[in-house]
């Protein structure tokens, strides 16, 4: 029987560890994240697809459930990470992404999710975008208008990048009523 590796620090066994899924690590504790549902992981893919159908013309790499070093001692697992196509290709990324999405989950409550974006805040993330697939609703966040607005028409100022989700809402519904 091999021996079990033998780690230094809780964070070098998160570094080292493939969780299935991938976990959160904050403060020396390991989280468990909500995901598998239905209608986040379509939502996950539609918004990830339309971002990265633009890549070469926004400048940017879309990084769906990507390690997020928000801090010395806090990584983070946003649903989609967007980066700057000039930031360097890092195995975790440390550099603030210029978007982070995060798609609630029928468990998830505000307060969760503003923890969270409070971290990517702090990293000095500029844009942030809550979708929730239950309602069909969204909101977005930015340093330039620092008030959570609920749009379907999701936007990262300063850029070109616009999302409509009513399209992807609808066709949500439409796979839904299909049950």
């Amino acid at each position: 029987m091999a021996a079990s590796p033998q780690f230094a620090t809780r964070l070098e066994y998160y570094l080292q560890t493939d969780f299935r899924p991938d976990c959160d690590y904050v403060d020396g504790e390991i989280l468990e994240r909500n995901v598998g549902e239905r209608e986040h992981s379509f939502l996950q893919l539609k918004i990830a697809m339309l971002i990265s159908q633009h890549e070469q013309e926004w400048r940017v790499a879309v990084y769906p459930e990507h390690r997020v070093q928000v801090e010395r001692n806090r990584f983070r697992i946003p649903d989609i990470a967007v980066i700057s196509a000039q930031d360097p290709f890092e195995k975790i990324i440390t550099h603030p992404p210029i978007l982070c999405v995060e798609i609630m989950s029928s468990e998830d409550r505000w307060a969760r999710i503003t923890e969270r974006f409070e971290d990517y805040r702090r990293m000095g993330v500029p844009s942030l975008w809550a979708v929730d697939p239950i309602d069909s609703k969204a909101w977005m966040w930015s340093k330039s208008s620092p008030e959570w607005t609920e749009a379907a028409l999701l936007e990262v100022p300063g850029t070109s990048i616009r999302i409509d989700l009513a399209p992807v809402f609808a066709e949500l519904a439409q796979r839904k009523a299909q049950q």
